[in-house]
């Protein structure tokens, strides 16, 4: 009785100081010397552009300057389309990033322009008249005790670029 009640303590102690180490391992990757990704709007893909739905992919490149490979466990975004916004949402896909290297990550990104119809047409009326964008949101890093680093991105589109003629 006694060597078994010893024993159930032993492994309570090595299952503690085991996940203390892991809190310890995930906490040390955040602090120091560590630098925020990089993170670029490299394309946008529409997928299906119907007059009720519009799926596009956004397609951004994570650089990793720091000398361990960095987790990405997710985005949060907000697209605006000058003032409007456009679609908000976020994407729960996982990947890792070398150290110092790079990877690609997609977000499939679901609209409806309907309520904005009247806005969007008139922005569509001067075709060669650029229309500003913007992307705001977060990269979710880390595994446990992750981090959020904040994302920006804008620029102008010109509409008669992608109407076929």
């Amino acid at each position: 009785m006694f060597c078994q009640a010893r024993t159930i303590r032993i492994v309570k102690i090595v299952v503690l100081l085991s996940l203390l180490g892991g809190l310890v391992g995930c906490s040390t990757w955040f602090t120091g010397d560590f630098k925020d990704p990089e993170v670029q709007l490299t394309k946008v893909d529409i997928i299906k552009a119907r007059l009720l739905e519009q799926q596009f992919m956004l397609r951004f490149r994570i650089d990793n300057p720091n000398d361990r490979s960095l987790p990405v466990r997710g985005l949060i975004y907000t697209v605006h389309l000058n003032d409007i916004e456009l679609a908000s949402g976020e994407s729960s896909g996982w990947l890792t990033v070398p150290a110092h290297g790079f990877e690609y990550y997609e977000v499939p990104v679901h609209t409806n322009l309907w309520r904005h119809m009247k806005y969007i047409v008139r922005l569509l009326e001067k075709p060669d008249r650029p229309i500003r964008y913007r992307l705001d949101g977060e990269i979710k890093t880390g595994l446990m005790l992750g981090r959020r680093v904040h994302i920006s991105s804008d620029g102008e589109i010109i509409p008669g670029n992608f109407i076929p003629e």
